[in-house]
């Protein structure tokens, strides 16, 4: 397991926030099963999202909150949850695919058709839609696949994509080893301006992976995109 929570930039204790997700999903016990593994994190982030609500009450309703990435792998899955901008991404050696979508203002608009890709690149603004500790029930999305041999995942906060192109993210993974690569794509968005939080993980899965040992049984909210050049 895998995580990557950003506390929400301009209002209270996102550090408090993002650092409660963290330590609920430290409590995930070792499961009997992939579906086990991703019941148990679903069920430690919303416990999670219950602790930040109660802080924001005893703070005179203040908005608390934090996104979160999560990459779960067990028996050749995976599986992905997320609330908010912050992002999973499936790299090979040729492509790279975005597995989450972004919770944000400006990608609703651009999914409805009223903003372009062009536009939407350079809109002024960029507000998330849901995330951890603002609502009683967090909503989650999720998608599982198959893990395929030589599959590198990417987490990171939007103060890493802010930076990087997906491209160069590609670049950085597949031609250096894991903890290399954390600190180029670091070191480059810092050069960029560093205007966020830069929070980056890779993991690089073995070269020798085998079939997948039982089923995935956790539902696929949407298809798994595939991969781009």
């Amino acid at each position: 397991m895998w995580a990557v929570a950003d506390g929400m930039g301009g209002h209270d204790a996102g550090d408090i926030a993002s650092q409660t997700v963290v330590e609920a999903l430290n409590a995930v016990q070792q499961p009997n099963s992939a579906a086990e593994l991703l019941e148990e994190c679903e069920t430690q982030v919303r416990k999670a999202n219950a602790q930040i609500v109660a802080l924001s009450q005893a703070r005179n309703a203040a908005t608390i909150g934090t996104t979160v990435a999560v990459l779960l792998i067990r028996d050749n899955h995976f599986a992905c949850i997320w609330a908010g901008d912050s992002r999973i991404y499936r790299a090979t050696g040729d492509a790279i695919a975005q597995l989450s979508t972004d919770h944000t203002e400006v990608q609703e608009l651009l999914m409805n058709g009223t903003v372009s890709a062009d536009e939407a690149k350079h809109w002024p603004s960029n507000i998330i839609t849901r995330a951890i500790g603002v609502t009683p029930e967090p909503e989650l999305d999720v998608i599982t696949g198959a893990v395929e041999t030589g599959d590198i995942f990417i987490l990171c906060s939007d103060g890493l994509t802010r930076h990087l192109q997906d491209n160069e993210i590609h670049q950085c993974v597949t031609t250096h080893e894991p903890q290399d690569a954390c600190n180029a794509m670091l070191a480059l968005a810092l050069e960029r301006g560093g205007l966020d939080n830069v929070t980056v993980i890779v993991v690089r899965t073995p070269p020798d992976s085998k079939p997948a040992s039982e089923p995935t049984i956790s539902p696929l909210v949407r298809p798994v995109p595939r991969a781009r050049s």
